[in-house]
């Protein structure tokens, strides 16, 4: 009861300071809480599979790809698609009707969860490296058919003028709900199963664990929020087009998820603000710099040089990142503060 009411006070003062974020922050500061929330859902959707299954999946672009034209197509009304679709025409019916935000985004996550379903049965027979390459595979083949689905995906034009729906309160919530259902999941008995399937997959199935239905919870779940943050992105930026969704897309989440520890739900939250205020800090080392009178042309893509060398620095110095397995609980905070206040911290 009592954490039930200190969770409550966290989402109530969370709630109190988006809604002065949104009154009183410049339009810079909004976008950066919004993407900030963003790669939350991603980070813990991907530290779900990577982290608490242990399976090397490397294929989330895949699934934000399809929540973002899904929840594209669903909101653009008919007069706009027309517009759009100039080379080929949009296909019936999705040429027909239009949506609201929440109908789209709710249906941009179940067509993930869909496509997860159907692949997640050859997929999940494989592991390690083969898995690996499987994902990363099922990622460039749905990206290429975004390319070339012109009917479908308006190919390389992409799809413009998406109305800008995605505010901080939706991009939030969503962050809360990913938060909860995920850590939910994790700590109940499917969690369980799932992290005895990572820590020794035979010794699991020896004791009655299927490997299989609880990877596919895991893989299903994580693609839903894959194709829900597709679709807050897609309504964020306002413009799609599959050179969005490339690898590049996979590898920031692994880097977060990295950073932040493999496992570790908090950690996957604290690396994706970290991630997003660090890559506008680093901007600057991608822009001319004047040192000392001497000046120093920008040089494009610096920050993820930067970026990939934390990341080789926290795999040869901090294997476990910087939360390691670790969660935040308020019991645990609890006796911090009393070896705080003992004086033994």
């Amino acid at each position: 009861m009592r954490h039930a009411l200190l969770n409550l006070a966290v989402v109530s003062l969370l709630a109190l300071l988006l809604f002065w974020a949104d009154q009183q922050a410049s339009e810079y500061q909004i976008r950066l809480l919004n993407n900030a929330a963003i790669f939350i859902t991603l980070a813990l959707s991907y530290n779900l599979i990577n982290g608490i299954c242990g399976q090397l999946h490397l294929g989330p672009n895949a699934f934000v790809t399809i929540g973002a034209y899904t929840s594209a197509l669903l909101t653009l009304t008919p007069a706009e698609k027309a517009l759009s679709f100039i080379i080929a025409p949009l296909i019936w019916p999705l040429n027909q009707f239009c949506t609201s935000f929440p109908i789209a985004l709710l249906a941009g996550g179940l067509m993930a969860a869909i496509f997860a379903f159907l692949t997640g049965f050859p997929v999940l027979r494989v592991r390690g490296d083969y898995l690996a390459i499987v994902t990363l595979g099922f990622g460039e083949v749905v990206r290429v058919l975004a390319n070339n689905l012109q009917g479908l995906t308006n190919g390389p034009l992409g799809l413009k003028g998406l109305y800008p729906y995605t505010n901080l309160w939706w991009s939030w919530g969503v962050a809360v709900l990913a938060l909860v259902v995920i850590t939910g999941l994790v700590n109940s008995g499917y969690g369980r199963a799932m992290k005895a399937i990572r820590e020794d997959e035979t010794a699991a199935r020896a004791i009655g664990v299927d490997p299989f239905r609880h990877l596919m919870l895991a893989f299903l779940v994580s693609a839903f929020f894959f194709g829900v943050a597709g679709g807050l992105l897609a309504h964020l930026i306002t413009t799609i087009s599959p050179n969005l969704f490339t690898f590049f897309l996979t590898f920031n989440l692994l880097i977060i998820i990295v950073i932040g520890g493999l496992g570790s739900n908090t950690g996957a939250v604290l690396a994706a603000v970290l991630f997003t205020y660090g890559g506008e800090a680093l901007r600057a080392v991608e822009e001319p710099i004047n040192l000392w009178g001497l000046e120093l042309p920008g040089i494009p893509g610096m920050r993820m040089v930067i970026f990939s060398l934390a990341l080789l620095l926290v795999i040869i110095f901090a294997r476990q990142g910087l939360l390691g397995r670790r969660e935040f609980s308020w019991d645990g905070c609890q006796r911090y503060l009393k070896r705080l206040a003992r004086g033994l911290v």
